[in-house]
């Protein structure tokens, strides 16, 4: 079944009326070169808009940590005649990359996940094809995060302040690591634990910052890109329900 839109069928044939040829009109669009033929033939019947997908049916606690990985280091793009989510893993770490493998079965179920290690470089893509997945994470869109607005539907934020722990998670487990920061003062080496949070998105900085204080969990901005927890009861409250990176 076609997911595109009958605005974009229009647009297709309002360009085609004018005498655009199919490649312009498929780069214009940015829709399959064989999608705009099919939608110019004669035969072609309007596409019809995705399922609706059931909200209250979504797994909390597997979808914060689902959104979180998606947030760090996830996207969206659109197939022709579907959507696929692809989150990027680092290999070193399996047991995460089982984690997310789960958390995408579980909110999208009956849908195959593909687990696969990019052939160069050492990371792993955790992925599934749904017409849903715009309607799930609707903060997908042209470009790269950093440089749109990325703010959270009331739904979203429902969920999240909820499983306020499984988002930082999956923020954590996406874009973030806890390391042992080694100070020397007066001769002497003192070691404290730290986690940090890395991304240029200044909206899903904030993001995390927020669920962070829903939590309790003191925070500092050391510069521009980064948030870090650093006082021990702190570190203690993330290793809680974080753990080691596995």
């Amino acid at each position: 079944m076609c997911v595109r839109s009958a605005a974009e069928l229009a647009a297709v044939r309002r360009l085609a009326s004018r005498g655009e040829p199919t490649a312009a009109i498929a780069r214009r669009l940015g829709i399959p070169r064989s999608t705009v033929r099919g939608w110019l033939s004669p035969t072609a019947r309007t596409p019809q808009p995705p399922r609706v997908a059931n909200l209250a049916a979504v797994p909390p606690e597997a979808y914060a940590y689902l959104l979180g990985l998606y947030l760090g280091d996830g996207h969206v793009v659109s197939t022709g005649r579907s959507y696929r989510l692809t989150i990027k893993l680092d290999a070193a770490y399996p047991g995460i990359v089982e984690e997310a493998a789960a958390a995408v079965g579980a909110v999208m179920p009956g849908h195959a996940v593909a687990v696969r290690p990019h052939p160069t470089q050492r990371c792993v893509s955790v992925s599934t094809h749904s017409i849903l997945w715009p309607r799930l994470l609707p903060q997908h869109g042209p470009g790269r995060k950093h440089t749109r607005p990325i703010r959270l539907t009331p739904w979203q934020l429902a969920i999240t302040r909820a499983e306020p722990r499984a988002l930082v998670r999956g923020l954590i487990h996406s874009d973030g690591s806890r390391y042992v920061a080694v100070v020397r003062r007066r001769g002497r080496m003192y070691r404290y634990t730290r986690y940090s949070f890395a991304n240029r998105s200044d909206d899903i900085k904030a993001i995390f910052c927020e669920h962070l204080d829903r939590l309790g969990i003191r925070w500092t901005r050391p510069n521009e890109k980064d948030i870090a927890v650093a006082r021990k009861a702190d570190v203690a409250l993330m290793d809680a329900f974080i753990g080691p990176k596995t």
